[in-house]
């Protein structure tokens, strides 16, 4: 048995708090408003920079569009004025003599007419190609960040995805990306063309009459009253709409990939109960916000049509006292249409621009959250290493006001096989993390061959590192590419030697395709204990000088233990181990064995000398044994 060259402070501090502790709290899922709104707009509009020509081409081609069909009723007007003056017998005393009559008029008239139609063509396909830009701008946009969100979530520290649930990750990628790409593509041009509409047609109408301008004016104010009303409402429901899709899908996620542990238990009706409550508090929620949402038309057709009436009847009596054309009054009365119609859009766009805005805010969030530590300008390569790992005066915590480990002091030598052993939430996991810098230390240096790990670039620390958690994880995939993993230039030959030493190639063998074999999404069509040996494989193939093997044998029957474990010691020669265990009868025969609580090592030595301390690890040694079974008098 190596020396023993551990040394620790034993004397432990009660804290808690992170996953050594069970975790920090969950956020909850965002809302359906942005705290900033103006903030959030003038990123989003940043973020369009890229695009800035055509962006500036489709506002031209938006204004020009929405000006040539605005002028479009005064151009008819003419026609129709003309019409009004045939019949009304400028031409004749009856209808012939009106035609009659009128038969230069008409040629003045089919040429208003097939310019009208080439203008109102040309708007069209104006409009068509606004809109065909602005949403490749938009799915452009939504490509990059999407791209710039995975690309981050590489690169956020681990307490990131403790914060945060799995679903409400998933969300921001798709829903509120999406959310985005929808409202940026619509809600965009729309501005453009509603603010052009409303001030293009506003002018046309003062030409036209004022009187009849200042009526139309009038009945505005009512609208917006109405609609503001409605928003009032409508934003409430719509927040708790997002709210609620936020967690359905985090629900959905959760109950579809741990489904045998759903079925095991026998929740499927808890979990069905839960779906329905979520899923009842989105119908009534969704329901709401798009019956409030859709009152907005109905209240402005009501306004329209009380506004085609007072502008028809005061109209009409413009017309019989020859204040006003009769092509004038009908222009009037489509001007007025058209007048309202980006009103109300433009309430609608305000809602939808709201949710965008929250969605936004969400992706931003992501994007702006903090990375991991960045390497030192100056860090070095790290060649294979010998395996001599020390931590010194090593403090850590999740946060600030919750210190988990105060004044840690450990020396493994190389080759050692170094056991971690604790009650839940002692520490345990806690100190593999420090070693692989998932977590910055807040005080100390912990050392690999003499060199301190932050002076090294994490990629060149982590590829000397080999690690086994007792969560598995397999890709969908071939059982070659899984464990050539770490090591994808791995020869056949390699790969196969990883599974023999493993104890894995008997059983991929008797697979369909054997090494070829396919692991299907969850890797369902192989047991946690096959799935156990693959990750192990994959790990002693990339020939790490240090492992760390959290109770990656929890999850494997008595007899395949028993082969990984004599595995594992021919494996571990040469090799610096530290193996996290709960069942200490795997890990007797460790060089020494560090005992956690509460973040600090209160004992430490090898498995007879801590049994002859009669302390606490001699306690949770005989926790483990039934009264029946021999054991130690501590």
């Amino acid at each position: 048995m190596a020396e023993n060259n551990i040394s620790a402070n034993t004397q432990p501090k009660k804290t808690s708090g992170g996953p050594g502790s069970g975790g920090p709290m969950m956020r909850g899922m965002g809302g359906g408003k942005a705290k900033d709104f103006g903030k959030t707009f003038r990123r989003l509009l940043h973020e369009l920079k890229e695009f800035r020509v055509k962006l500036i081409l489709m506002i031209i081609l938006s204004v020009l569009g929405t000006v040539g069909s605005i002028f479009i009723p005064k151009i008819l007007a003419g026609a129709i004025n003309r019409l009004f003056a045939a019949f009304t017998g400028t031409g004749g005393s009856d209808m012939m003599g009106a035609f009659q009559g009128g038969v230069l008029e008409f040629n003045t008239i089919q040429n208003i007419l097939i310019f009208g139609a080439s203008l109102y063509a040309l708007s069209t396909v104006l409009s068509f190609v606004s809109g065909w830009l602005m949403a490749g701008m938009s799915q452009k946009l939504v490509y990059r960040l999407r791209k710039e969100i995975c690309e981050k979530l590489t690169k956020v520290p681990l307490k990131y995805y403790d914060n945060h649930t799995h679903g409400e990750i998933l969300s921001r990628i798709t829903n509120d990306l999406d959310t985005v790409s929808t409202s940026l593509s619509q809600s965009l041009t729309q501005i453009i063309q509603g603010i052009i509409t409303i001030v293009g047609i506003l002018i046309m109408m003062l030409t036209i009459n004022w009187i009849l301008t200042l009526i139309t004016l009038a009945i505005i104010p009512v609208a917006m009253v109405l609609i503001m009303i409605v928003m009032k409402f409508s934003q409430r429901f719509f927040t708790g709409n997002q709210k609620y899709l936020g967690q359905l899908n985090g629900h959905v996620e959760e109950m579809y990939t741990g489904h045998k542990i759903v079925k095991a238990f026998n929740h499927e009706e808890r979990a069905i109960k839960e779906f329905g409550e979520i899923n009842e508090n989105l119908y009534h929620a969704g329901w709401k916000s798009q019956f409030f949402s859709g009152l907005m038309f109905p209240i402005m057709t009501f306004v329209n049509n009380l506004g085609y009436v007072v502008i028809s009847v005061v109209g009409m009596i413009f017309v019989s006292q020859n204040k006003l054309n009769a092509g004038d009054a009908l222009a009037f009365v489509q001007y007025t249409n058209q007048f309202t119609q980006p009103v109300a859009q433009m309430a609608q766009i305000m809602n939808l621009l709201q949710s965008t805005m929250a969605a936004s805010e969400r992706v931003f969030e992501t994007l702006d959250e903090k990375e991991e530590t960045p390497d030192k300008e100056n860090a070095k390569e790290l060649p294979k290493v010998r395996g001599d790992i020390s931590f010194k005066n090593v403090k850590f915590g999740y946060s600030e006001d919750k210190i988990l480990m105060h004044d840690m002091n450990i020396d493994v030598r190389r080759g050692q096989m170094v056991a971690i052993v604790g009650p839940t939430g002692a520490g345990k996991t806690t100190i593999v993390n420090l070693l692989m810098r998932f977590y910055d230390i807040s005080g100390g240096a912990i050392y690999l061959d003499g060199t301190n790990i932050y002076d090294v670039k994490r990629s060149a620390l982590r590829n000397n590192i080999g690690m086994v958690l007792q969560d598995t994880w397999l890709f969908n995939g071939t059982i070659r590419d899984n464990i050539a993993y770490g090591k994808p230039d791995a020869t056949d030959q390699e790969i196969k030697d990883a599974a023999f030493a493993a104890q894995a190639h008997r059983f991929i063998k008797t697979l369909e395709g054997g090494y070829n074999a396919v692991i299907n999404e969850e890797a369902s069509n192989l047991s946690q204990g096959q799935k156990q040996l693959l990750t192990i494989a994959r790990a002693l193939l990339a020939d790490p000088s240090v492992l760390i093997l959290d109770e990656a044998t929890s999850s494997v029957d008595t007899i395949t233990e028993i082969h990984i474990q004599a595995a594992m010691a021919e494996l571990m020669k040469n090799r610096t181990s530290f193996v996290i265990a709960h069942r200490l009868s795997t890990i007797k025969d460790a060089d020494n064995i560090l005992v956690m609580d509460h973040g600090d090592i209160v004992e430490f030595g090898n498995h007879e000398q801590l049994m002859e301390k009669k302390g606490f690890y001699c306690d949770l040694y005989n926790s483990q044994f039934s009264l029946n079974e021999t054991a130690w008098e501590c």
